[in-house]
Parts: structure tokens; C-alpha cells; sequence
């Protein structure tokens, strides 16, 4: 039976209009005799939790209205929360789509733009709902076991696509005992059969594999499509008769061994018979059918043993026949693709020189830049992030600030409009750090290399600031100017904040990519990093005896690595690093992917080469107090990396630290007091290495 609800407003709105009512009554504070400037308080921890910003984008087909999630941190639930709100492209009638204050997420327009299936835990579980347009009913169309993800809409507007991890069944290897009644025994033993058993976040996990289902529009049996011990996954996309399902897959006995490998498949939805549309060496992901119905783009990678191959357009016949690159001239990766409604050109997502933009490459191969400026989804640290929808030549994008998390903005007819204002109730009256470039070369091998630095509120370039580098993860990922709530948090304190792309981050190129192939970590990106510093102190407000290094992933294994190089840094904190190389590819979660494309192969094959990347490697060099900051389930790098580490340490004699956080993953900041608490130590032990006063000092201007 399905279930009805009606939506007038929603508790968030309520409370964002007070706040904004409170916000108001501040701007009358300089008639008190206080400046702007001073009334302004420097941006602080708790601040985390009065930030909003946009995600996902929808058009409507008629592309007049959108629908967005809008993301925001509850302080009480200490979760992130995602609730729909509605906007017509120009800006009017911005109001919530829901009224209650349950999760909802994954919005798509249905084809006829009269209603909208979304993903809610309003039943307390995430269930697949329809909400018709014109009179605000909801309709719940699913009672799934586990999570649906990736909902398509077929042609006809009759039947929803999603894919739904379903476990596989298993036997015991024993049977287990009869116990006496009233006995308490110990929990049964866990078997572990497969290879990938394991993943952070969800620890271990019994087998199962994501399928291809179908449900009726109005509610119905969900079916499943597709079978076998196989993961059927990514982006769904329906053909023009509603009667097939595009989809990718890498359907092999050897698939849990094997990195980079899926190809295109279409089930009937009738019958379920499948169909190989390609078999092209390499991945091919991310179907999307032509509105015309008669081709297919997706994106391809190339199959080769390395840390980075970009994903390249392809386009092709719907059987896969006439297969062709159309990106070629593209020097990254390509995704997020989206056919234009004239089925004669392709948009895009791309990233380049620590910017995220939009492009649009024609079936000729032509590609032209659209929008620049996406990001401010991802508020901790400053990643490129962003994402757009396209219908009716309506572009939809999150427009990220270095001042500010996302906003939605519209292009419509080459024209840009930024058509929410979501934190201006709060940023406005916040002193925050001012984010400049930096571009520099390494002295390793004068590569170029760009960078950032916040400024501390209220600076002064003829004072001197203590420093702090923060070194981003991947290490193929990207930092740009975008806003940061962790590194804001910090340049409040009064540091200056140094950040780089240092070789091998992404945006610059497959060859600049490349540049960290079987050389992580390295004293090249080392070299990268010292050299920004050097830059920064040579503009004069550096006081260089004031240094502090801290990163994360990557950049943790990049910090602990760093300090075996150098005693440059009066101390150093390295969050969920990798400590030994060997111990880490054999116990993590990213075991496969990591032995054959970022190493030249198994541990008991390289052992040197292992034991070389490994920051344990230099433990002898080491003499920075060190602070190891990591999540107890962490499973990507493991706590008996930072455990190793930390023994070491203390075996030195080297000032040290273990923090350790309860039932955190290896991304900590998933909770928004985890973010804070991780700021809080880091800003803790290094304000116990700093020297006093020096921030007070005149720098070289002055002399």
C-alpha cells in the first residue's frame, strides 16, 4: 500500500529564517562605534555546524525549476543532514521540497517533469519515493532490505532503475554444536572466503554484490534484473523504448584480482537476458543513451599497471559498434557525462590547474570550456569537488568560493547566475583568512608547482606568523581555492596556511600525474613542498622558526615521510598514515589496486623497493615530536600503521602521541565533531611546540 504525506515547510528553513533575523539586527553594530572589520569574530570550530551547501543539482525537463539536496551538520545528531529544496532557474520560489526533517537525497525528475523520485529514510529506512508535483504527495515505492542507489526513470515514465546490494547465500564449513538450553556460548566464527572481504567503513562483510533492479513508478515488487556473484554498478541509463538498461560491469571469475577492468552491458528488462555491448581491453563505465536512441557515450580507461590512466568520452552505436575517443585533445579525466538535447555534443566534467569546470566536447572531437568555478561540496579540506546537471539548455552547477561552501548557480543562454545565498546569515559576520595562489618551482627539478596560502584574519605583512603545511591525500587528488572549514579554523589561530599540488596531484596533466609513479613517497614531492615554504618565507611574514607539517592519507604518509628528510619542523602531526608498506598492502582494503598500479608489483617480489617508501624506512632520522592521529576502523590505513609508528617513536625517544578515534573510519571528519576534535589536536600540540611571541615579531619589512 502506499503511503501519503503532504510538505508545506520544513524545521531547517524555520530555523534559517531566525537566524537570519538575528543576522540583520547585527548589521546595525558599527552605529555603536565599532568598525565593520571589528565587530567580526575570527571563525571558529562551532561554526562547522551552521554551514549549508548545495549538492547535486536537478533540471526539470522544461528547465525552469531544480531541485538540490541541501546538506548541512546537525549539532545534536552530530550527522550531516540532506533535505530537498526547490528553485525556479530564475532564482524565485526557494522553498523546501519536504516538510518533515528526515534524509532525502538523489533527486531525479521523472521525463515528463511532473514528478520526482528521491531516495528518504523517512519509514526508517532508505526507501526509494515519488512526490507528484502539482500537489506535493509522496508516495514511498519500495520496502528494500538494503540501500538503493543510482535511480534511473525509463522513457515512459512508467518504471525506476536503481542498483541493490544483495547478499549471496553461504554455508558454514561446520555445522555448528547444540548448546544446553540456557547456555551462553561464544558468537560463531566468522568465515572468510574472498578476496575483497573487507572495506572501510563497513569492516568485515559477508558476501554480496550489487544488482540491477526495477520497480513500478507507483509502487510495486521491486525485480531483480541481473545474477551471479558479480557487482553491477554506476550510472543506469534506460533505452529510448524503455524496454533495455545500460549498465557497466566486469562480469569474469577473475574480477576480485583484477583493477581497471568493466565493460557495457544491457539486460532486458522483459526477459533479463544480458547482452555485452563492449569488449574493449580496459574500463568502460557510466552509460548514457542519446535522446535521439541511438547511441551511447561512457567513459573509457585505458588497462595499464599504473597509479593514474585518465578516463577518457567515448561514443558508439548502441551495440557498441563504431566506438570512438572524442576527448582525445583532454589532458585529465573526463566524467560526469550528460548528452545535450540535440544528441550532437557531449558535457562534461574536467579538472585543470586546481579548478574544477564544465566542458563540452562535440562528436568531432571539438572541446570548448563551458563554466569554471564548480566546487564547495567537500567543507573540511579544500578538494575539488562540484557537480552540474544539464536539461532545456539549462546548466545547473555548484558554484564553490574560496570564502564560501557551494551556492547553486545557472547558465542559461551563456549567461551565469549564482541563485542562493546559503550562508549569509553566518559568513558575513566571520573574520576569515584570505586564500592566495602561490606558484613556484621545485628545487628538485624546477618543475612548476601551484599552491595556496590563508592569510591569519586581520594580517599584517610586516609581522611575522608561525607556518603550517597541509599536504593533501591520494595521492592523485587535487587542493584549489576553495573554502575550508579545518584550514580556516587554523589560520584563526594564527598561523599562515601553506597547501600545494605537488607532483602527481591531478589537474595538470597525465605526465605531471605520473611524476609520483613507484615513488610513493619520495624526496621529490618532498622537494615540492620545502620549496613553497622557501617561496613563502622569502615574501618575509614567515617566521621560520615557527614551521609545523601536518597531512592526511597521503599526506600523512607524506608527513611522516617528510620528517625523516628534514628537522626543519618544530613538530609534525600525521593523521591515518602508512608507516610499512610491505604491512599495509597485505592487511588494508585497497590491496589489489594498490599492488599493481602504484607498485611494480607484489611485496615478496620488491621488498626493497617496499621498504624504500616506507617512512619506517627513516625512523633512525626522525627527531620532530610527532602527533599520530587516526580512526580506530580504519581499514584504507590500517591503526597498526600508526601503532608501528608510534612504538617506534617512543623506542627513540622522540616526543610523541597516539590519538585514537572511536569508531571512526579512515575518513574521521564524517562526523562533524570529529572534524573539530581533529583541528582541536592538531592546533593543541603544535601551539605546544611554538615559540612563544614570535608571531609578534617585525618581519624584514621593517629592518
Amino acid at each position: 500500500m502506499l503511503q501519503i504525506t503532504h510538505s508545506p515547510h520544513s524545521l531547517n528553513a524555520l530555523r534559517k529564517i531566525g537566524r537570519r533575523l538575528l543576522a540583520a539586527t547585527l548589521i546595525w553594530i558599527p552605529t555603536l562605534g565599532f568598525s565593520a572589520e571589528e565587530s567580526l569574530r575570527p571563525f571558529n570550530a562551532m561554526d562547522v555546524f551552521d554551514l549549508e551547501w548545495v549538492s547535486d543539482p536537478q533540471v526539470a525537463p522544461d528547465g525552469n525549476r531544480v531541485v538540490y539536496v541541501r546538506r548541512s551538520n546537525d549539532i545534536m545528531s552530530d550527522r550531516t543532514r540532506s533535505h530537498l529544496w526547490r528553485i525556479d532557474a530564475d532564482g524565485n520560489n526557494h522553498r523546501p521540497l519536504l516538510s518533515n526533517n528526515d534524509n532525502a537525497y538523489s533527486p531525479r525528475w521523472s521525463p515528463d517533469g511532473n514528478r520526482l523520485a528521491f531516495i528518504s529514510s523517512s519509514t526508517g529506512s532508505s526507501q526509494i519515493h515519488v512526490r507528484w508535483m502539482d500537489n506535493g504527495d509522496v508516495a514511498v515505492v519500495t520496502h528494500l532490505q538494503s540501500s538503493p542507489s543510482n535511480l534511473s526513470w525509463s522513457p515512459d515514465g512508467r518504471w525506476l532503475a536503481f542498483t541493490l546490494s544483495v547478499k549471496a547465500p553461504t554455508e558454514p564449513m561446520v555445522k555448528p554444536r547444540s548448546k544446553p538450553k540456557g547456555a551462553t556460548w561464544a558468537d560463531k566464527p566468522i568465515t572468510v572466503s574472498t578476496t575483497r572481504y573487507q572495506y572501510d567503513g563497513r569492516g568485515i562483510v559477508a558476501p554480496s554484490y550489487r544488482h540491477v533492479f526495477v520497480v513500478p513508478a507507483e509502487g510495486g515488487s521491486a525485480r531483480q534484473l541481473t545474477t551471479g556473484n558479480f557487482n553491477h554498478s554506476g550510472a543506469l541509463s534506460w533505452s529510448s523504448d524503455s524496454q533495455q538498461i545500460f549498465f557497466s560491469a566486469y562480469r569474469q571469475d577473475d574480477w576480485e584480482l583484477v583493477s581497471g577492468e568493466a565493460d557495457i552491458y544491457a539486460v532486458d528488462i522483459a526477459s533479463k537476458t544480458l547482452t555485452q555491448i563492449t569488449r574493449e581491453p580496459g574500463a568502460e563505465r557510466n552509460p548514457q543513451v542519446s535522446p535521439n536512441g541511438r547511441m551511447l557515450t561512457f567513459t573509457h580507461q585505458v588497462r595499464r599497471p599504473l597509479a593514474f590512466t585518465p578516463d577518457k568520452i567515448a561514443v558508439s552505436k548502441l551495440d557498441g559498434s563504431d566506438l570512438q575517443i572524442i576527448s582525445g585533445d583532454l589532458d585529465g579525466d573526463a566524467s560526469g557525462l550528460i548528452w545535450s538535447k540535440d544528441s550532437q555534443s557531449i558535457f562534461y566534467l574536467y579538472d585543470e590547474r586546481g579548478e574544477r569546470k564544465i566542458g563540452k566536447a562535440s562528436l568531432k572531437g571539438e572541446l570548448r570550456k563551458v563554466v569554471s568555478g564548480l566546487g564547495g561540496t567537500t567543507i573540511g579540506r579544500p578538494y575539488l569537488s562540484g557537480g552540474f546537471h544539464v536539461a532545456s539548455n539549462t546548466i545547473a552547477f555548484t558554484r564553490g568560493r574560496s570564502d564560501r561552501p557551494a551556492d547553486l548557480a545557472i547558465m542559461k543562454k551563456g549567461k551565469t547566475r549564482v541563485i542562493t545565498s546559503l550562508n549569509e546569515d553566518v559568513l558575513p559576520f566571520r573574520q576569515l583568512g584570505k586564500v592566495q595562489e602561490l606558484v613556484y618551482t621545485s628545487s628538485h627539478d624546477a618543475q612548476e608547482i601551484q599552491g595556496w596560502y590563508i592569510t591569519p584574519p586581520n594580517f599584517d605583512p610586516n609581522k611575522k606568523y608561525p607556518l603550517i603545511l597541509e599536504i593533501h591525500g591520494g595521492p592523485h587528488l587535487a587542493y584549489g581555492p576553495n573554502f575550508s572549514a579545518e584550514l580556516q579554523m587554523m589560520a584563526a589561530q594564527g598561523y599562515v596556511v601553506f597547501y600545494d599540488n605537488h607532483r602527481g596531484s591531478l589537474s595538470y596533466g597525465e605526465d605531471f600525474a605520473l611524476l609520483l609513479q613507484y615513488k610513493y613517497s619520495s624526496k621529490e614531492d618532498f622537494a615540492d613542498h620545502m620549496s613553497g615554504i622557501d617561496a613563502l618565507i622569502e615574501k618575509g611574514f614567515i617566521d621560520d622558526s615557527n614551521l609545523f607539517i601536518a597531512g592526511g592519507s597521503a599526506g600523512g604518509i607524506a608527513t611522516a615521510y617528510a620528517i625523516g628528510l628534514t628537522d626543519r619542523f618544530n613538530a609534525a602531526v600525521a593523521a591515518k598514515p602508512v608507516i610499512n608498506w610491505v604491512s599495509k598492502t597485505l592487511t588494508a582494503d585497497s590491496m589489489v589496486g594498490q599492488i599493481y598500479h602504484q607498485f611494480p608489483g607484489p611485496p615478496w617480489e620488491h621488498l626493497d623497493h617496499y621498504w624504500k617508501r616506507s617512512p619506517l624506512s627513516l625512523i633512525g632520522n626522525v627527531t620532530t615530536p610527532t602527533m599520530l592521529l587516526t580512526g580506530e576502523n580504519d581499514r584504507r590505513t590500517p591503526m597498526s600503521e600508526t601503532e608501528q609508528f608510534y612504538q617506534a617513536l617512543r623506542l627513540k625517544g622522540v616526543d610523541s602521541v597516539m590519538i585514537r578515534m572511536p569508531g571512526a573510519s579512515h575518513g574521521i571528519a564524517s562526523r562533524p565533531s570529529r572534524l573539530v576534535s581533529k583541528v582541536d589536536h592538531i592546533l593543541a600540540w603544535f601551539e605546544r611546540y611554538k615559540k612563544a611571541d614570535n608571531a609578534a615579531k617585525k618581519g624584514a619589512k621593517d629592518d
